[in-house]
């Protein structure tokens, strides 16, 4: 099996990334950290923040490379390249996708106050993966319009029934906090007694 661990160029420059990748290093372990470079942590760009914006060459000795994370056939070749890397004993890998997002970092955050709406309608223009995949598969000849639209189309019946679903299905029980995270059933959680940081879970098994 093989590892992934994801987050942004603003979480690139934090201590706690460097000790992770250090000790993967040290005990070989295939574990892929994919640093997700949209160009702005927040609302800090890189040129800001970053000594050296070239992530995939910071955490020497590690191998790392620069992908189009807007591409999806980069990205899957790239990940099969780093798979194929860890596998073989080799250690961890780097993979820089530099991507974009479109909108604000959250709700508080408008996403133009540190950009311009031509940026971001220039890349939503130029580098869109998903219309990019579409223009691609039409003229390779694996889609046409007609069929793309067709599925857009139940994608998006899809996405609507599972939203009314969550809107009108009940809160879920507190265990399914640990759910495919944890052991089963675990005898504590860490810092839920709110005292000394160990707890029973009774109210997790509910």
């Amino acid at each position: 099996a093989c590892s992934f661990a994801l987050f942004g160029d603003g979480a690139a420059n934090q201590g706690q990334i460097f000790e992770a990748v250090n000790m993967c290093y040290l005990w070989k372990l295939p574990c892929i950290f994919v640093i997700e470079n949209n160009k702005y942590g927040m609302g800090t760009s890189t040129a800001k923040a970053a000594s050296n914006p070239d992530f995939y060459t910071r955490y020497d000795p590690l191998p790392g490379i620069k992908v189009d994370g807007m591409d999806c056939f980069s990205v899957k070749s790239a990940v099969q390249f780093a798979r194929d890397h860890c596998m073989t004993g080799k250690g961890p890998f780097v993979l820089e996708m530099n991507t974009y997002r479109y909108h604000g970092h959250s709700m508080s955050d408008p996403g133009l106050t540190y950009r311009s709406r031509e940026e971001v309608s220039g890349v939503r223009k130029e580098r869109d993966p998903i219309d990019r995949l579409k223009k691609t598969a039409i003229e390779l000849g694996y889609a046409t319009e007609a069929s793309i639209k067709e599925i857009e189309k139940a994608v998006r019946v899809e996405v609507d029934a599972a939203v009314e679903y969550a809107k009108a299905d009940s809160e879920p029980p507190l265990n399914e906090l640990y759910t495919d995270v944890t052991q089963p059933n675990p005898t504590y959680i860490r810092g839920t007694d709110g005292v000394h940081g160990h707890g029973k879970c009774d109210w997790a098994r509910s």
